[in-house]
């Protein structure tokens, strides 16, 4: 981390002096930026005005500046490419923060860009004066304070080449006012200066070699498979290795979609609330090929107990996960994308010995008939958060790209809604951020214009940042919103109900908790999100007759304009699988009855 470089070299002097702000506009045009989500301010409101004299690049103007960085999350999380977001000093800032972290927790390439008080100011509590350097250093893989305007064309081109190289993530870059507005002879010709940057790693023969001989000598192997396959574009060579060997592929949710979860020996995704089959595979394995991924929590449950018989051999471009949260028979460090298509080369040039897998896929396939995907949920009387997920899929065919917010209907969406491509759905997983949902959405959709973007979403996590409904309609960006609304913080409920006794500390948005509005109560449901939508004008239909469904759907998905689909579902449904804390997934419960407060439990009572 650095606050400043002096640059000291030699500069190709340029004929026309030219502002700061003029020069970062400059930078990010020859970076290929085209779009940028910025909230204006004073700190920024030089940048703000550079960009009014760019056709190169479109400014989207967020409600929010969290919104704002969600945006440019959505938007590099659906193309791969580096996001860019801006907000003013102090507050708008601070406000950039949680959008910043979820970035560093997922791995996105983002680059934030944020005005500060002037030099002379710093320090000194000045109006809208906050360390945002400081503030960010945990969670960035780098933060600059320019201190100096002719060192930003080499910074901004440092800070891309970092948010994008090796494993992605955010960099800040911190611009006191004076700086946005000094004249200067600007070096366009900079170059980066990171001695400290790592290299690519590439694996070597020998280390591949061991993996692959570890594989021939395997009886039931499993590949697990994270988000490092997406970011690395490596979902191909992911699929042609697996089928070479006939291993089958588990995923993070973070990986959905790197392969066909449809094709007979995959597993679709594991972990805390994902496939029965996925995780009996991974815990009865014997060799585990974690692929792009970190062993989060979330996949993990009790590390004492994960894969408890497995060789485990981790092959990831981060060299400080490697041991880091499951110890490994056999640590890769290396670029994904190369190491698999370079190990099937070897696989075939060496003629290794594929391992006799029948009778593991026989296992495997028994597991899958007992819980089956896509997972099916007991028909109630009345609507369900899965039926409308089902809905959605069935009537778009799938052809959709999906952000979601955070709750139960985040598990619920890839549970029923069966994504087979890369960076089809998007979503926050590792920081788990409420909100997330309509401002990615719109990101995925100003960088996807042809694509239908469909923000699935709770209504706890929707009203977060529900002010972007303005940005869609001013932008005219046709995001939809499939409102799933059951009245409650469903998976805090979910969580009392299977480990607080059903003890509501707080969970219910129902106006009248003890008249829960729902479906049997419809004229209780509070908001109205139709009337809402009305106002920011959008679209807007509410359903909570089965019957009506998938004709709102197809109204929905056809819209030309914003559009939100309310749907009233039932307030009491848990997501299952789940797998408690602390617990493996020899512990897993499938369905209410294997619960060990069921016979306690007032909501299983209903079902």
């Amino acid at each position: 981390m650095k606050k400043t470089k002096q640059n000291t070299k030699t500069k190709t002097q340029s004929s026309n002096l030219m502002k700061g702000v003029d020069v970062v506009v400059k930078c990010l045009e020859n970076e290929g930026v085209d779009t940028i989500f910025a909230y204006p301010g004073g700190s920024i409101i030089d940048m703000h005005n550079a960009l009014t004299r760019t056709n190169k690049i479109r400014v989207v103007l967020p409600r929010h500046e969290q919104g704002g960085g969600f945006m440019a999350q959505g938007y590099a999380r659906s193309t791969g490419k580096v996001g860019v977001c801006m907000a003013t000093s102090g507050p708008g800032a601070m406000n950039l923060l949680t959008a910043v972290s979820d970035a560093y927790m997922d791995s996105v390439p983002l680059v934030a860009i944020t005005g500060q008080v002037f030099q002379t100011l710093i320090g000194k509590t000045a109006f809208q004066e906050t360390d945002v350097f400081g503030m960010t250093l945990p969670i960035v893989k780098h933060s600059y304070l320019v201190l100096d305007a002719n060192d930003l064309p080499q910074i901004i081109k440092e800070a891309f080449l970092i948010a994008k190289s090796g494993r992605p993530g955010p960099v800040l870059i911190d611009i006191p006012k004076d700086v946005q507005q000094a004249m200067i002879n600007p070096n366009f010709d900079a170059k980066p200066d990171l001695p400290g940057l790592p290299k690519i790693p590439f694996a070597s023969d020998e280390k591949l070699m061991r993996v692959l001989d570890l594989i021939s000598k395997s009886k039931k192997p499993v590949i697990y498979a994270g988000g490092g396959i997406i970011s690395a574009d490596a979902s191909k060579e992911l699929d042609a290795f697996s089928k070479y060997f006939n291993i089958p592929v588990a995923t993070t949710l973070m990986g959905v979609g790197s392969v066909d979860p449809l094709e007979d020996k995959n597993l679709y995704w594991f972990g805390m609330h994902g496939t029965f089959a996925g995780n009996s595979a991974v815990l009865n394995s014997d060799l585990l090929l974690a692929f792009g991924t970190r062993f989060s929590d979330r996949i993990t449950g009790a590390v004492s107990k994960f894969a408890p018989n497995a060789k485990v051999v981790h092959l990831d471009i981060d060299f400080a996960e490697q041991n880091k949260n499951v110890k490994v028979e056999c640590g890769v460090c290396g670029e994904i994308k190369d190491a698999l298509k370079r190990m099937l080369a070897l696989a075939k040039k060496n003629k290794v010995q594929k391992p006799d897998l029948k009778n593991w896929l026989e296992h495997i396939k028994c597991w899958k008939s007992q819980h089956k995907y896509p997972f099916t949920s007991k028909r109630r009387r009345n609507l369900t958060s899965q039926e409308a997920i089902d809905s959605l899929y069935r009537v778009s065919k799938g052809d959709v790209l999906v952000t979601t917010g955070v709750g139960q209907h985040q598990m619920w969406t890839p549970q029923n809604f069966v994504f087979s491509k890369p960076r089809q759905f998007i979503s926050s997983l590792g920081a788990g951020t409420m909100g997330f949902g309509l401002p990615s959405a719109i990101g995925v959709k100003v960088a996807c214009p042809n694509k239908n973007v469909v923000d699935v979403d709770g209504d706890g996590s929707f009203q977060m940042n529900i002010q972007e409904m303005a940005t869609a309609v001013m932008e005219n960006v046709p995001v939809k919103v499939l409102l799933l609304n059951n009245q409650f913080l469903g998976m805090v409920m979910q969580w009392e109900d299977m480990m607080y006794g059903g003890t509501r500390g707080n969970t219910v948005l129902s106006k009248d908790p003890k008249n829960l509005a729902g479906p049997d109560n419809i004229e209780a449901v509070y908001p109205d999100y139709p009337k809402i939508a009305d106002g920011y004008g959008w679209k807007a239909k509410r359903v909570h007759k089965r019957e009506d469904l998938d004709k709102a759907m197809k109204e929905m998905l056809d819209s030309k304009s914003p559009y939100l689909l309310e749907v009233i579902v039932e307030h009491d449904e848990h997501v299952l699988p789940f797998i408690p804390p602390g617990k493996s997934a020899n512990e897993i419960i499938v369905e209410c009855a294997n619960c060990p407060k069921f016979a306690e439990c007032e909501i299983a009572k209903h079902k």
